[in-house]
C-alpha cells in the first residue's frame, strides 16, 4: 500500500501539462470574448474543485500514515509474542509528502488570490492572473489521478460504514449518517467526512430525526466595546438627550456617558461608513456598505433615516442606486432639513441629492474620479452643498434636477493634495483644513480664498468644529494638536492627544463646554481647553482574535494584531490596563487562579503576563506560525499551546503559572490547528485542525490517541471545538468548513453560541448533537465573528469581531 502512495503521488506537482491545457483553453484565453471577472470566475472554479480533491487526498494520506505508524509500533519488538518489526519506509515518505502539500485553503476575492485561514487575509493584492496561474500551477492535479488514489485509499474504510439511519446535512449531495454500532455520526463538509464518536450512553437512544429545541434564553446587546475613527469621518455629534452617537461595525451607538447606559440602532446589515444628523437633532441619517448574505447574495449600499429616540426606521433611501458604499450624508439646513445628499463610492463618487421624506432622488451627478472625503449643505442655503477629497474642493448649485460645478480657485495659494475637511462660520464663509496644515476661508457664496492660516498645523488637518460662541477648533493628524482660534483665526489655545491615542479624527461640541474628540485610533475622548482629554470609548485597531474570559471575575481579555492587549471591565466598560506586545497577537488565556494570562501571537512566540502588574512573565517561541490557541489544563498544571505549524506543544506549569517547561509535542495534524479542549481531569486534550480532523492526546506525553473508546466517554472542561458531537448541529447546510470560526459552551452545560463569517452570533441549546439545530440569530459585527466566551457566572456573553475590531457585550436573559 505504501509503494502504491509513492507511486501515484511521487509527480503531485508535475502540472506543466495542465497548466498549458489552462492557459491555452480558449474559455480563459487573453483573446476571449469573457470578461475578466468571469475569466478569473472560471479558474476559480476550477482551482476550487482541484482544492476539494486535495483535501480529500491530504485527509486518506494522514489516515493511512497513522495506520501505518500503528502497524509500525504493533510490530515492534516487545509488542507481542513473536512480534517483529517489518522494514516499512512509507510512513517517512508519506510524512514528507503531506509536508509539502498546501495546508490552507484557497480562495478568491475581488479578482485576487487569497489565503483564507479560518478569516485570515493577506493586506494587499497582486495581479489577478498571475496569482491565478501560480495558485494552479502549485495546486494542480489531474483529477483522473487524485480520484484514483482517492477510490484505491478511502473505498475500502467508507464500504465498512453502515448506517442505520440518516437526513441530509452539510451539502445537498451528501449525508449525514449515524452508526449505532460502532457509536459515531459522520457529516460532511466540503464533501470532507468528518466522523464524531458519541458517549455509550447516546448509542442507543440517538436519532438524527429527532428535533432539537430552541434554547430558553436569548440575547440582548448591552454594549459596543470601539468607535470606528480609523477610515471614517464626521461621525460623533452629542444629542439633545446627552447621548453622544456616533458607530461601530454595523451598529449605530447612542451613549449616555453620564448615566453608563447604551442604546443601540441595528437596522444596518454590514458596515455604516457615515452619519448625518438632522437641523431638529432627533432624526439621523446613517449609510453602509455594499454586504453579502449568508447564502451569498449581494446587499447593496443604502441609507437609513431613523428617530433617535424611540429608534425606529423611518425611511430606507437608495437601494439599488448607490454602489459599492454610502460614504457621505448630510442633511440640508436652510428649509428645515427636507433634502438629503448622498455620496457613494463609486468610480465617479456620484453625489445626489434627496427628499428622503418621499425617498424620491432630486438630483445627481459625477462628484469626482478621486476620493470625496465630505459633503455638506452650506447652512444658508438649501441648493448649495460643498465636496472636498483628493485634489478638489467643489461647490455644487441645484437648480431643477441639475447640479452645477464651481471648483475652489487656490490661485496663488498652495494647493493641497487633499482638502480633508469642511465647515461653515457664522457668517456663512466655508473654512477648509487640508493635507498641508493649512486652513483656507471661502467667502460666503464664493469660489475663492478669503483667509489664509498658514501652516495651522504640522500634516494634515482632520476636522474642523465651528463652536456655539462663533469659534473654531481644528483637529491635527500628524501632529495630534486640537487648536482653538477665534472669530479672526487668531490662536487662542491648544492641546494635544495623548500619542497613544492616535491623530484626531473627528470633533464636536460636548456638554458645557468639553470637546467630543474622535481618533483614528478608535478613541473618543472628552474635555476642554488647555485641559487633559480623557479617553471615555477604546477600542481595538486591527484585526481581533483574541478573547478570553477571567476565571472567577467579571472581566475578559482580548489581543489583536494591532499589538494591544486589553483587560475589560464588563460594568465600567473600560480597560483595567492596557499592554503593547512586539508581536500581533492571535490568542489569549487565563491561568484557572486568574493571576497569570497566557498571549499567543502571530510569529510563533507566546507569552505570559502577570495580571495584575501587567509585567511579562515567560516568553517562548514555538516555529514561526501563528499561535492559534493557547488554553492552560483545569488544574492549572499545563499548558496546551496550538500553532499553525500542525503541531500542538505542552508544557508543564509550576509556581502558579511562573514557570514553564515542555513535557509533549502532539504530532500527527496534517494541517494548521485551530481549536482546541482539555479533558476535566486534565488528561487528555481534543483538537480540531484546518482540514477538518478531530483528534485526541495523551496530555502529560502528546501521544495520539488512536482508541476512541477511551476518549468517546470523555468529561470536557470547556467546548470551543468546533468539530464534535456535542456541537456539530452548529454547521448550516452547505457550510463551508471554515463558515464557523468559534463556538462555546455555557458554564451551566445549557448553553452553545457559535461565531460565523457572516457577522453573526448564534445562540443553541447545548448539547447540540442534530443536524441543523435551531438557534436565535443576532446581529451586530459586520464582518467574520472571530470568536465568542460566556463569562464564568453565564450572565453575559462576549463576541468579538475580526475586521470590524468591535467587541460586543450580550446579555444573557
Amino acid at each position: 500500500m505504501s509503494e502504491r502512495i509513492a507511486s501515484s503521488c511521487g509527480n503531485l506537482y508535475d502540472t506543466t501539462s495542465l497548466l498549458l491545457q489552462y492557459c491555452n483553453d480558449d474559455n480563459v484565453s487573453a483573446g476571449s470574448t469573457m470578461e475578466v471577472d468571469d475569466r478569473l470566475s472560471h479558474l476559480e472554479q476550477r482551482v476550487q474543485l482541484q482544492e476539494d480533491e486535495i483535501q480529500l487526498l491530504k485527509a486518506a494520506l494522514a489516515d493511512a500514515l497513522r495506520r501505518l505508524g500503528g502497524c509500525e509500533e504493533l510490530t515492534q519488538p516487545g509488542a507481542g509474542a513473536g512480534g517483529r518489526r517489518p522494514t516499512v519506509a512509507a510512513p517517512t515518505k508519506v510524512r514528507q509528502l503531506l509536508q509539502t502539500l498546501p495546508s490552507k485553503p484557497l480562495t478568491l476575492s475581488n479578482g485576487y488570490v487569497q489565503q483564507k485561514q479560518m478569516g485570515g487575509y493577506p493586506s494587499s493584492p497582486s495581479s489577478p492572473k498571475k496569482e491565478v496561474l501560480q495558485s494552479i500551477k502549485r495546486k494542480s492535479m489531474s483529477t483522473e489521478r487524485l480520484s484514483t488514489v482517492r477510490r484505491e485509499m478511502v473505498s475500502d474504510s467508507r464500504s465498512r460504514t453502515t448506517s442505520s439511519s440518516s437526513s441530509t446535512c452539510g451539502r445537498s449531495s451528501k449525508e449525514c449518517s449515524v452508526n449505532a454500532e460502532d457509536g459515531y455520526v459522520r457529516m460532511f463538509l466540503r464533501g470532507r467526512p468528518v466522523t464524531m464518536h458519541m458517549p455509550d450512553q447516546k448509542r442507543d437512544s440517538y436519532r438524527l430525526d429527532h428535533k432539537g429545541t430552541l434554547p430558553e434564553h436569548k440575547l440582548k446587546l448591552q454594549w459596543v466595546y470601539g468607535y470606528r475613527g480609523r477610515d471614517c469621518r464626521s461621525n460623533l455629534y452629542l444629542l439633545p438627550t446627552g447621548e453622544i452617537v456616533y458607530f461601530n461595525a454595523s451598529v449605530v451607538v447612542l451613549y449616555n456617558v453620564e448615566e453608563q447606559q447604551q442604546r443601540h440602532y441595528l437596522g444596518h446589515n454590514d458596515d455604516v461608513k457615515c452619519l448625518g444628523i438632522h437641523p431638529d437633532m432627533v432624526t439621523i441619517a446613517t449609510g453602509q456598505v455594499a454586504g453579502t448574505s449568508k447564502d451569498g447574495k449581494m446587499l447593496p449600499p443604502h441609507v437609513r433615516v431613523w428617530d433617535s429616540v424611540s429608534l425606529n426606521t423611518l425611511h430606507v433611501i437608495g437601494m439599488g442606486v448607490f454602489d459599492r458604499a454610502v460614504t457621505c450624508v448630510a442633511f440640508s439646513k436652510s428649509n428645515g432639513g427636507a433634502h438629503l445628499c448622498a455620496v457613494d463610492d463609486a468610480n465617479d463618487h456620484i453625489l445626489s441629492v434627496w427628499n428622503w421624506q418621499k425617498e424620491k432622488q432630486l438630483a445627481d451627478v459625477k462628484c469626482s474620479n478621486d476620493s470625496v472625503l465630505a459633503a455638506a449643505f452650506h447652512p444658508m442655503d438649501a441648493n448649495l452643498i460643498v465636496t472636498c477629497g483628493k485634489s478638489h474642493l467643489n461647490f455644487w448649485t441645484m437648480e431643477g434636477n441639475t447640479l452645477t460645478k464651481r471648483q475652489g480657485l487656490f490661485e496663488k495659494n498652495e494647493k493641497p493634495k487633499y482638502v480633508l475637511c469642511v465647515a461653515f462660520a457664522e457668517n456663512g464663509d466655508a473654512i477648509t483644513g487640508d493635507s498641508s496644515g493649512n486652513i483656507y476661508v471661502w467667502a460666503k457664496g464664493g469660489n475663492r480664498i478669503s483667509q489664509v492660516v498658514a501652516k495651522a498645523h504640522e500634516g494634515g488637518i482632520f476636522s474642523l468644529c465651528v463652536l456655539k460662541d462663533g469659534t473654531l477648533v481644528s483637529g491635527g493628524g500628524k501632529d495630534r494638536r486640537m487648536v482653538l482660534w477665534d472669530h479672526d483665526y487668531n490662536k487662542q489655545s491648544e492641546m494635544e492627544v495623548p500619542e497613544a491615542f492616535g491623530p484626531v479624527r473627528a470633533v464636536t461640541e460636548g456638554k458645557q463646554g468639553e470637546l467630543l474628540v474622535g481618533t483614528t485610533k478608535n478613541t473618543v475622548l472628552t474635555g476642554s481647553f488647555p485641559d487633559t482629554l480623557n479617553p471615555i470609548v477604546q477600542g481595538h485597531t486591527d484585526e481581533l482574535w483574541g478573547l478570553d474570559i477571567h476565571p472567577s471575575m467579571e472581566q475578559f481579555v482580548t489581543c489583536g494584531q494591532d499589538k494591544q492587549v486589553h483587560l475589560w471591565d464588563t460594568n465600567s466598560h473600560q480597560p483595567l490596563w492596557s499592554k503593547t506586545t512586539e508581536d500581533p497577537g492571535r490568542s489569549a488565556g487565563f491561568h484557572p487562579s486568574g493571576a497569570v494570562l497566557a498571549v499567543g501571537t502571530m510569529t510563533g512566540r507566546w507569552l505570559v503576563l502577570d495580571t495584575d502588574t501587567q509585567d511579562l512573565v515567560y516568553m517562548h517561541t514555538d516555529g514561526n506560525e501563528i499561535i492559534s490557541n493557547v488554553k492552560y489544563s483545569p488544574d492549572g498544571n499545563f499548558l496546551a499551546v496550538g500553532s499553525h505549524d500542525n503541531f500542538v506543544y505542552i508544557y508543564a506549569v509550576t509556581e502558579n503559572g511562573k514557570k514553564y517547561s515542555r513535557v509533549g509535542k502532539c504530532t500527527g495534524h496534517s494541517s494548521f490547528v485551530t481549536h482546541l479542549d482539555w479533558s476535566v481531569d486534565s488528561q487528555y486534550i481534543v483538537t480540531n485542525s484546518g482540514d477538518y480532523e478531530i483528534l485526541f492526546w495523551e496530555a502529560s506525553s502528546g501521544k495520539h490517541v488512536t482508541s476512541m473508546d477511551l476518549v468517546r466517554n470523555v468529561e470536557w472542561a470547556t467546548s470551543t471545538c468546533v468539530l464534535g458531537f456535542s456541537v456539530f448541529g452548529v454547521w448550516p447546510d452547505g457550510a463551508d468548513g471554515t463558515d464557523i470560526n468559534a463556538v462555546c459552551r455555557s458554564h451551566d452545560s445549557s448553553l452553545l453560541a457559535s461565531a460565523d463569517d457572516f457577522g453573526k452570533v448564534h445562540l443553541f441549546s447545548n448539547p447540540c448533537s442534530q443536524p441543523r439545530a435551531p438557534s436565535h440569530t443576532y446581529s451586530g459585527h459586520s464582518s467574520h465573528v472571530t470568536n465568542v466566551a460566556f463569562l464564568h457566572d453565564d450572565s453575559h456573553l462576549i463576541s468579538t469581531g475580526g475586521k470590524d475590531t468591535s467587541i460586543l457585550q450580550w446579555v444573557v436573559a
